[in-house]
């Protein structure tokens, strides 16, 4: 979907596709007659917009294959479907039965992420619609905390330069900008904003950036101004937003048969304490978990590391349902996010990707029971969306052109 900011940019609203499994040509068109076009139908919107997630095989396919870029993109059009951004963090296999630690793999220090990210650059630069502005791609944090040494971390730095410079002679090829966002998340070697103005301060800004998710940012316990203050003041654009919300229990020894019911084995969900703002080390195993069912066992139950909380834990729960009390979501920082970058004379952003993954590993009365389910709930977590940001003084969509 397509909103207009006051200062007239266009604002682009879709969903992520990392929630569906298919990871082969056939399989993703497959997908957006199921769940895409069935979401756009339920919105009644013109032309919905979609965070395309494509694991490595399909993107170097693609890649490699301009027809195959034409006929992917004339399969969006038909059915009133476009791609502005693309999910880059998943490598692949990301809906598979175990994920956890494998999303981190392979990292920035290696010549595949670097690969990997450029393919999905050529595709995107084919994908946009002619009246885009930009593309964006969202990656992960550079890697996972452990291991990291200073040959990993120069590793890294050529892989970003590197990065920079192939998107720039990809403009000068094409005349299309695509930008890079890397996704701060708890337990990587960028973990929060402050992070990032670190990492960052050297990289070519003109094309890399951030990729801000709202419930890292929650479960990083910081402020959206604070945090969007201290991107802007080192010079590091917001190149996406992913929209999501997650779980906070203000006091998890009341609340820990609820939280129980979300362990699940697919992926990790870090839990944080609020205190864990306050240490050197934001992964401090006395306020930090690298998955909800170590917090539960250790945080909750080992002596002289017991924690009252509050907690946040990374699990993408739906925008516009609660979750089972006495847990909440962290939406209200959603709100309070959206309003930092929308409700000023200049937008923020323009990316922005409602990204909840999670939808099939919810506690059992909380998923969905079928494919018209899942596609009527991410449908509903979208017009909660469009509904925050009209509520800021977004205008009415603007015609798209389709490539």
């Amino acid at each position: 979907m397509r909103l207009r900011h006051r200062d007239g940019q266009t604002v682009h609203l879709g969903y992520c596709t990392n929630v569906h499994p298919a990871e082969d040509l056939t399989g993703i068109v497959t997908q957006l007659d199921t769940y895409a076009v069935q979401v756009r139908e339920n919105l009644d919107a013109d032309v919905l917009g979609l965070g395309l997630w494509l694991a490595a095989p399909v993107a170097a396919e693609l890649a490699a294959d301009p027809a195959a870029r034409r006929r992917l993109g004339g399969e969006l059009t038909a059915r009133g479907l476009e791609v502005v951004t693309l999910n880059g963090f998943p490598y692949r296999s990301f809906q598979a039965p175990v994920v956890k630690h494998d999303v981190y793999h392979p990292d920035w220090t290696t010549p595949e992420r670097l690969a990997y990210t450029l393919d999905l650059a050529r595709v995107l630069a084919d994908l946009l619609p002619d009246d885009a502005a930009r593309g964006s791609i969202s990656t992960l944090p550079l890697a996972w905390r452990q291991p990291w040494n200073d040959e990993h971390a120069d590793a890294a730095a050529r892989n970003l330069d590197h990065l920079a410079a192939e998107l720039a002679e990809l403009h000068r090829h094409t005349g299309r900008t695509v930008r890079v966002g890397f996704e701060p998340e708890p337990g990587c070697i960028v973990e929060s904003t402050s992070q990032a103005a670190a990492r960052f301060a050297r990289v070519d800004s003109d094309w890399l950036g951030v990729c801000l998710d709202l419930a890292h940012l929650a479960c990083a316990w910081e402020e959206p101004a604070e945090a969007l203050g201290r991107l802007r003041a080192a010079g590091l654009p917001v190149v996406k937003v992913q929209l999501s919300a997650a779980l906070e229990a203000a006091d998890p020894l009341t609340a820990a048969d609820t939280l129980q019911t979300y362990v699940e084995p697919r992926f990790l969900h870090q839990t944080r304490t609020a205190a864990a703002t306050a240490a050197a080390d934001p992964a401090d195993p006395r306020h930090a978990a690298d998955d909800l069912d170590t917090a539960l066992t250790t945080l909750l139950a080992e002596p002289g590391r017991r924690s009252t909380g509050p907690w946040r834990v990374h699990y993408h729960v739906p925008l516009h349902a609660a979750p089972a009390p006495p847990l909440t979501a962290t939406t209200p920082l959603l709100r309070d996010a959206l309003r930092e970058l929308f409700a000023g004379e200049r937008a923020g952003c323009d990316h922005l990707d409602v990204e909840t993954y999670t939808w099939g590993v919810l506690p059992p009365d909380q998923r969905p029971r079928s494919e018209p389910e899942l596609a009527a709930g991410i449908a509903a977590e979208l017009a909660f969306a469009r509904d925050e940001l009209t509520a800021l003084g977004l205008g009415a969509p603007t015609p798209a052109v389709t490539a």
